[in-house]
């Protein structure tokens, strides 16, 4: 169930560029819940995912951004302002820069600090730069998409990414911590299998051992994301809420 703003919030979505993926749902929920909203990623594909809910009557605007770079990221808050909501949604890789799984071996230093950074330095640079004016206000919500892939579970060729994510988590609940008094929320959203433009033929086929034997969707992450985001959340911080169909409850038979 999507739980509806009490007032009119202002939000931002990273990562939010492709058509399918989980930004833009989230993004989306967001504006049809009466929110402003916000939208920025590494390409112009932001620019026309604002368009689209501008056409449904959203109140939406896109900036283009590299977040891993923190004078992008202080070009991005002076264009944007305070927010209430702050969705760090960008990671794994992009159009420009896609993401490669690699053995740990075969990694370079660059493979390494090329995967932290998309997904663990985005949202400490764009945390950092936003998460001042909510402690001014007294009122904030930060929801960090992080998986499945480095808290619960892993997989071969994924050191990177699944150290990003566990240090994703890690830094929400000091986040959590730290504000708390301030009434503002940090919390996370672990996504398993889910179903995109960039999910891959083992990806679709892995979705189909999951317990529900189907890959989940944009849309059933962003509903975490609405109700984590919404003032009725306003007692639960520091939460890492799955969405992968319980699979990863699953005993892999080896």
């Amino acid at each position: 169930m999507t739980v509806g703003p009490t007032s009119t919030r202002r939000a931002l979505i990273t990562g939010a560029g492709a058509p399918d993926g989980i930004g833009f749902a989230i993004a989306r929920q967001l504006g049809r819940a009466g929110h402003s909203v916000f939208l920025t990623g590494a390409s112009a594909r932001v620019l026309d995912r604002a368009g689209e809910l501008s056409a449904e009557g959203i109140d939406a605007a896109a900036a283009v951004a590299d977040l891993t770079l923190a004078a992008d990221v202080a070009r991005l808050r002076e264009a944007v302002g305070p927010v209430d909501i702050l969705v760090n949604n960008a990671g794994m890789g992009s159009l420009a820069s896609p993401s490669v799984d690699k053995a740990f071996l075969a990694m370079s230093e660059a493979d390494w600090d090329r995967g932290i950074d998309v997904s663990l330095k985005t949202a400490f640079l764009v945390t950092r730069a936003f998460l001042p004016a909510m402690v001014a206000a007294g009122y904030g919500r930060i929801v960090n998409v992080a998986s499945v892939t480095g808290p619960l579970v892993s997989f071969e060729g994924t050191a990177a990414y699944s150290a990003a994510k566990a240090g994703m988590v890690g830094l929400t609940r000091t986040l959590a911590l730290e504000v708390a008094k301030g009434c503002i929320t940090v919390n996370a959203v672990a996504p398993g299998w889910i179903e995109t433009g960039s999910s891959s033929e083992m990806e679709r086929m892995a979705a189909l051992d999951t317990p529900p034997g189907r890959a989940g969707q944009p849309d059933e992450v962003a509903a975490a994301v609405m109700f984590l985001a919404s003032e009725a959340a306003s007692y639960v911080n520091g939460a890492l809420l799955v969405v992968d169909g319980g699979n990863s409850l699953q005993e892999r038979k080896g």
